[in-house]
């Protein structure tokens, strides 16, 4: 990570003043404002004779679920003249690793780009063809390094610099809270789209923070960047402390609680085990050909905080085994404040691989991505335990929670 360095940044508004350490998540419900409502309570000043595009998907939505491109394009204090989609699409009409394509939003006519897997310049002459001054960025994200849409932001932010755009980022909850940063932290050797740059596996950042962290420490160069802020939000909140609808941000993330295990289970995508696409519970049912009760048992006897396994039986309708009916654990969090998703992801790996014979990584060391080095996969290979593999990478982890720490905006 190279030296911090001053950056075109302007906060357009305050972090959010703490509730206080007294009042419960059930008191403050329904008081946090998100970006987005701050900045249309404000009249839309900031974007102000701007020609604005937004990036954004079905989570760009108002606590009365209107999405915000609709709220716009029907207000004359904003100038909305264009959409950009990223995976999934605007809309949210497409699967994993699929987009809605170039088009003309049948709501409210609006051209609508496609900016998925587009980066650099191809993505900033997108940019200039859509004819924009300032593109906003509102999309909710899950807490993970591997989740794309943190790195769509990152791609976009570069592409604004390239093309001469102003960029404004709403933010909005970290549905997993912003405690703490958790797990391995990314090689630069190992880049790819589930991780362009040096981040935790769990960031605990919104996506505002994150944001400021990509302008400061890995932009080559700065782009002119405002941030709103929330109000209402401490850092110790879970999504259900927001009094905010969710929406899916994807397919496969259907409740807050499919969040809340993601950034440790979503590591059996790197295996030939379901990671329990094609379910009613993606992330939270794991399971194989031929794994039994054992694996549950196994996993049980570590007693890991916050976290019981239970001996399931499940058919994915897509993705692995298919139409199989397969054995397995169901993940149960019944301390979300205790639980550690990504040790919990290391163990659940390492318990897999001792009591079932079949365990095998994906082809293509897809762990290897996921986790951001080769560490984790030949640890465990090497017979190491769970305590051993997420010693590892300790020292990364200081290193980057030393840097993140600059770029927080709420307490």
């Amino acid at each position: 990570m190279r030296p911090s360095r001053r950056a075109v940044i302007t906060t357009a508004t305050a972090a959010a003043v703490s509730a206080t350490s007294t009042a419960s998540a059930a008191q403050r419900r329904g008081r946090l404002r998100t970006g987005f409502d701050r900045l249309a309570q404000d009249g839309y000043s900031l974007l102000d004779g701007q020609k604005v595009g937004i990036v954004t998907n079905p989570t760009g939505i108002t606590r009365d679920a209107r999405h915000i491109v609709d709220v716009m394009h029907a207000d004359t204090r904003v100038d909305l003249t264009a959409v950009f989609g990223p995976e999934h699409g605007f809309r949210g009409t497409a699967q994993a690793g699929g987009s809605e394509g170039r088009h003309d939003d049948p709501a409210t006519g609006l051209p609508v780009y496609d900016t998925y897997l587009k980066s650099g310049r191809a993505l900033a002459d997108i940019f200039t063809a859509s004819g924009v001054d300032t593109v906003v960025f509102d999309i909710q994200d899950v807490g993970a390094r591997f989740y794309t849409y943190i790195w769509t932001l990152y791609d976009c932010m570069e592409a604004a610099q390239l093309a001469g755009k102003r960029f404004v980022v709403l933010d909005r909850p970290n549905p997993v809270t912003g405690r703490a940063a958790l797990g391995p932290v990314l090689h630069k050797e190992f880049a790819t789209f589930v991780g362009r740059q040096p981040v935790s596996q769990a960031h605990g950042m919104t996506v505002a923070e994150l944001a400021r962290l990509f302008n400061e420490e890995f932009l080559t160069e700065a782009v002119p960047l405002e941030t709103v802020t929330m109000s209402g939000w401490r850092r110790s909140d879970f999504y259900d402390a927001s009094g905010l609808p969710w929406v899916p941000p994807s397919p496969n993330m259907p409740t807050p609680q499919t969040a809340l295990v993601y950034s440790g289970t979503c590591l059996f995508e790197g295996t030939n085990l379901s990671e329990g696409r094609g379910t009613t519970r993606p992330f939270e049912l794991l399971g194989a050909e031929g794994v039994d009760r054992r694996w549950a048992a196994a996993a049980n006897e570590l007693a890991l905080p916050g976290v019981r396994f239970r001996e399931a039986y499940f058919a994915p309708t897509f993705s692995k085994f298919q139409g199989k009916t397969i054995g397995g654990v169901q993940v149960h969090v019944h301390d979300r404040a205790a639980f550690d998703p990504v040790r919990t992801g290391i163990a659940l790996l390492v318990t897999a691989k001792q009591v079932w014979s079949g365990f095998a990584w994906r082809p293509d060391n897809w762990i290897d991505k996921l986790t951001g080095s080769t560490r984790v996969r030949t640890m465990i290979d090497a017979g190491a335990d769970t305590d051993e593999v997420v010693a590892g990478w300790q020292g990364d982890l200081a290193a980057f929670r030393r840097t993140r720490r600059t770029y927080l905006l709420y307490r």
